[in-house]
């Protein structure tokens, strides 16, 4: 491979990695744009691995970002509560497991979750401006229904952030809470995804390895910035804007895709 064509490749990686770090958070399905961006810049190679490792950089933002929170908020209901979101995001993921993975492999199939996201996400304008529950008011049902909800979003285009914390918004819990207990949910999520894929990266070659280092390192940066900002956003009730985002994106994809 010439000098030209590698630094091309690492362009593509980078560019992938500031898009994962972005759209991670941002309630607009990161899965979706990495499904979009691959087939736009031809990267067909390791598309899942490459996926779990821009993740690991988003899942080192966000340990960073919630590293006070962590400390203060962790406690034996509240790790049972996560435990118990990772169980049934586990089983419906096992469950749905091939189906899921297939639609990683075209943009043709993302318009109806985007679509999904959309409404669901206007749907929240009108809730958490007056809600009260914090942590210390969590139920067992908002752990239920966000890890059932977390499993689905492994579909592309259901953004998981999105549809996490617009269900914990619908049930009344404080914007910010619901921001937290969602970020909090993914972490082991993406370290659940991680293990199942460990295997694959002994497969690498070096390039590969070197490519996907750099788009770790991109995601980790951008990732922080968005997490910053979502964190203002919600904070003064915007978080349904990103709904019209999410429309938008999906009669893009019908209209031109389909």
């Amino acid at each position: 491979m010439s000098l030209c064509a590698i630094n091309q490749v690492l362009i593509k990686y980078i560019f992938l990695g500031i898009i994962q770090g972005v759209t991670e958070f941002f309630p607009v399905s990161s899965s979706a744009h990495l499904v979009i961006f691959q087939q736009l810049l031809q990267i067909q190679e390791n598309q899942i691995l490459l996926g779990i490792v821009l993740h690991l950089g988003t899942l080192l933002a966000l340990i960073v970002f919630l590293f006070r929170d962590i400390k203060q908020q962790l406690n034996k209901k509240i790790i049972a509560y996560l435990s118990l979101a990772t169980a049934l995001t586990a089983v419906v993921v096992i469950f749905g497991q091939g189906f899921f993975e297939s639609m990683f492999f075209s943009a043709r199939r993302l318009a109806f979750p985007l679509f999904t996201t959309g409404i669901i996400l206007l749907c929240t304008k009108r809730f958490g401006q007056r809600a009260q529950r914090n942590f210390a008011d969590l139920k067992i049902t908002d752990a239920l229904l966000l890890g059932i909800v977390q499993g689905f979003c492994v579909i592309p285009g259901l953004s998981r952030s999105g549809l996490t914390i617009s269900t914990l918004l619908f049930r009344n819990v404080q914007k910010e809470t619901a921001l937290k207990f969602s970020l909090l949910a993914s972490i082991p999520a993406i370290l659940g995804a991680l293990f199942f894929k460990i295997n694959d990266f002994s497969h690498l070659s070096f390039f590969e390895f070197r490519y996907m280092a750099l788009g770790f390192l991109f995601s980790f940066f951008s990732s922080l910035l968005a997490l910053k900002i979502l964190l203002v956003v919600i904070r003064k009730t915007r978080f349904h804007l990103f709904g019209y985002y999410c429309l938008a994106l999906a009669l893009v994809l019908w209209r031109w895709l389909i």
